[in-house]
């Protein structure tokens, strides 16, 4: 692999005209393809093989023309101090903001609160519901604006009002730390390269690369029904690693130059040995992204795939696109160490290049003293000094983060997880004042008596087994369909929506419905938004051992093969579960707990969101095998070349920890600049992202990999001999690239690389 990533990186740099003209190609097609695509419909969130799924497949086939899907908005009223809703002036006021809503062209239906006993007992709050016939993404802004328009209109008249529901769902936005994220990430490449040229390549390719997976991501939006958290998560995740795999290359072809190699040669060389790290730092990030598949939840296998296929976009522009721009960027790009001029430009010439550029640094040591040990070379050896006490603090240290994840409580977002500025969050807040919390998460019954007997017996029998339940508030009498075999009943809990108590009130009536169909033939199913995401937590923590064992299985079988060793992949695996559990036990205490809430935005603390486990043990393992195989390689290619284990250490911290630690940095600065995101979902993955890459980075990668090493030794690169034989030699250190280095290389070889 070494040999021919080389070729490539020569190519790339010799016909760099042509490389970056095919890549803004690619960004003018996806531009253009973004801008004339229709806008994205509505996003389906189905969940096979749950019930909550499977009742609202019965209500959409038993119940047509109703529009399950439709969007729904509850207009909140709250008569003035000292008056009540029944007030004849208060009356006329809701009357006519429900004649005003009846009105929209989209709107299905609107129930007058004085006619559904919509009224809370004590008379101050009111509310009617309005259904309409598409789905809230798909709501005209002339249907949103007639509903603002109408409560405005309440309130103009004494009333308080607020609108809850998904009628205006809004598309997240991610506000200003986005952009303070990136801005951080290049002053880092700055200090990093001590070049702005240098430091601007890195964010020049990531930009094109997320531009266009994102730009890629809306242009097949609608046709895909692909929901806006998808491009803004292919977005973080393609920023970031687009930056990390990009910095990688440019730094080693930084080294190469410092050397003593020509340009040319050390684009070839950098792409030959550092590209290979980024692709299989990379294809571990696909892995566990298209992974998510095994979850069976098409919406977060969207996410997955979109986010992946910004990843491979990210490995390709960092092969091609960097030596292309390295081309361009000539001498500006200057040697690593290197300062105004100080080592000069080395020409290698002939077979003596290398001799006369060891000649040069050995006069440029001469003059100056002998190179000082950097901080990474220093860190190396107090750890292979120490390596017992730095892995018992390490590991200590991450336990002790991880504990509060002992407590995690998972569930899905609801308006009462909403800014309390949001009319949403104020609607919610309403209706538990005046109807009690479980109002906002009622539970839908649908009863399919097709099998029964005596359908009317079965509807009352359920609709009374469900009343003697504790938990339970109100139940609404069965609404049977016009075929009278389905009916559905609204069961109202005296606890929130994300509450353990509702959770175990569904799982009540389920186990109810049981009974009742053994008795009456007739089969009972729970729904509704609380049941669904309920089904959705549950189906998630299911999934999560399977996919832990899949991904973790076959990014484990890839770094075999490239460290060609049983226990360095089993440490890499080891560490990112401390890492992973570490970051849980801090989203825990942040998004559950409120420690730090004020500081992250976080308005209202309850149950971490479902995805949240498996979606980050996905992406932090692949991000965390990006610093394990730049990093680790280095001590490999030492390895590989004589050096003691010890000193093998030492030499890869050398080389790779400021690079690693630059990248994490960026990293950790690209997930952070989500926390503004006014997206709950967004926020807790900008945070847990970003709080794992410094766990895993600086405590797992820059600490106890070390430590585990020193004290493994030469077992550590221990491999069965019969292992050996069967596993292909990907030659990942460029081992292969010295007899290239030998032949020299030539057009015939660009000819040869470009027939195949």
């Amino acid at each position: 692999m070494a040999t021919f990533l080389y070729k490539l990186g020569r190519l790339a740099f010799r016909r760099r005209h042509f490389v970056a003209l095919i890549w803004v190609a690619l960004l003018t097609l996806a531009g253009v393809g973004a801008a004339s695509a229709p806008p994205a419909g509505t996003t389906s969130f189905s969940i096979p093989g749950t019930e909550a799924q499977k009742a609202f497949d019965l209500l959409e086939q038993r119940f047509p023309g109703q529009s399950a899907d439709g969007a729904t908005a509850r207009v909140v009223f709250k008569a003035p101090s000292g008056e009540k809703m029944t007030d004849a002036g208060n009356k006329a006021t809701v009357e006519k903001t429900v004649d005003e809503l009846a009105d929209g062209s989209e709107v299905a239906s609107v129930a007058d609160p004085y006619t559904g006993k919509a009224v809370s007992k004590d008379g101050t709050i009111a509310y009617a519901s309005v259904r309409y016939d598409v789905s809230g993404m798909e709501l005209e802004e002339s249907t949103k604006h007639a509903l603002e328009d109408a409560a405005e209109q309440a309130r103009d008249a004494g009333l308080t009002v607020e609108v809850g529901g998904d009628a205006l769902q809004a598309v997240p936005e991610t506000g200003a730390t986005e952009i303070i994220g990136i801005a951080v990430a290049a002053v880092v490449l700055v200090i990093t390269f001590g070049s702005l040229v240098a430091a601007g390549l890195p964010l020049l390719t990531a930009l094109i690369g997320v531009g266009i997976g994102v730009s890629s991501i809306t242009a097949l939006a609608s046709a895909l029904e692909l929901g806006s958290t998808t491009s803004i998560l292919a977005m973080m995740i393609g920023l970031a690693v687009g930056i990390d795999y990009a910095l990688f290359i440019v730094s080693r072809y930084r080294a190469e130059l410092a050397e003593g190699r020509e340009r040319e040669d050390a684009a070839g060389r950098a792409v030959g040995t550092a590209g290979s790290a980024v692709v299989f730092a990379g294809l571990t990030v696909v892995i566990a992204l298209v992974g998510l598949a095994v979850v069976n939840i098409p919406m977060l296998t969207k996410m997955g795939i979109a986010a992946a296929g910004t990843v491979a976009i990210a490995v390709l522009i960092a092969l091609t696109m960097i030596p292309a721009l390295l081309g361009y960027a000539g001498r500006r790009v200057r040697p690593a160490g290197a300062k105004g001029g100080l080592l000069g430009r080395r020409r290698r010439d002939g077979k003596d290049g290398a001799g006369k550029a060891a000649a040069e640094k050995a006069g440029a040591e001469k003059e100056t003293g002998p190179a000082k040990a950097n901080l990474g070379t220093r860190w190396a050896s107090f750890v292979v000094r120490r390596p017992l006490a730095v892995l018992l603090l390490g590991v200590i240290g991450l336990g002790a983060a991880a504990i509060p994840a002992s407590d995690l409580e998972l569930g899905l977002p609801d308006d009462g997880s909403q800014p309390t500025s949001t009319t949403q969050r104020r609607a919610y807040d309403l209706l538990s004042e005046g109807f009690g919390p479980g109002f906002n998460g009622p539970l839908m019954v649908v009863v399919d008596a097709k099998g029964s007997d005596a359908p009317k017996d079965a509807f009352t029998q359920v609709s009374d087994e469900i009343k003697g339940l504790d938990g339970v508030v109100a139940v609404t009498p069965p609404a049977p369909n016009k075929g009278g075999d389905t009916a559905t009943i609204s069961v109202i809990p005296d606890s929130k929506p994300s509450s353990v108590q509702t959770e175990d009130l569904v799982h009540a009536i389920r186990d109810a419905g049981g009974d009742i169909k053994a008795d009456t033939g007739a089969e009972t199913l729970v729904t509704g938004s609380t049941a669904m995401n309920i089904d959705v937590s549950e189906k998630l923590n299911d999934a999560l051992l399977p996919y832990l064992v899949l991904v973790v299985g076959l990014a484990f079988l890839l770094l075999i093969v490239v460290f060609r060793s049983i226990l360095v992949p089993l440490k890499a695996a080891l560490g990112f579960l401390l890492s992973v559990m570490a970051a849980l036990g801090a989203v825990v205490a942040v998004f559950q707990w409120g420690w730090l809430s004020g500081l992250m935005g976080v308005e209202e603390t309850g149950p971490v969101m479902s995805m949240m486990p498996i979606f980050m043990v996905g992406v932090v393992f692949g991000l965390a095998m990006d610093y394990e195989v730049f990093l680790v390689t280095r001590m490999r290619e030492a390895y590989v070349h004589g050096e003691k284990p010890g000193q093998a250490v030492v030499t890869g911290f050398k080389h790779g920890a400021r690079v690693v630690t630059a990248a994490a940095v960026i990293m950790m600065a690209v997930f952070a600049g989500f926390i503004g995101s006014s997206e709950a979902m967004v926020k807790m993955i900008g945070f847990g992202l970003a709080i794992a890459v410094f766990f895993d980075a600086f405590v797992v990668r820059m600490a106890i990999v070390p430590a585990v090493l020193a004290l493994l030794g030469k077992k550590a690169w221990w491999l069965p001999k019969w292992l050996d034989r069967a596993l292909p030699n990907v030659d990942v250190e460029g081992e292969g690239l010295r007899t290239a280095d030998e032949r020299g290389s030539g057009p015939d070889e660009d000819r040869e690389l470009v027939r195949t």
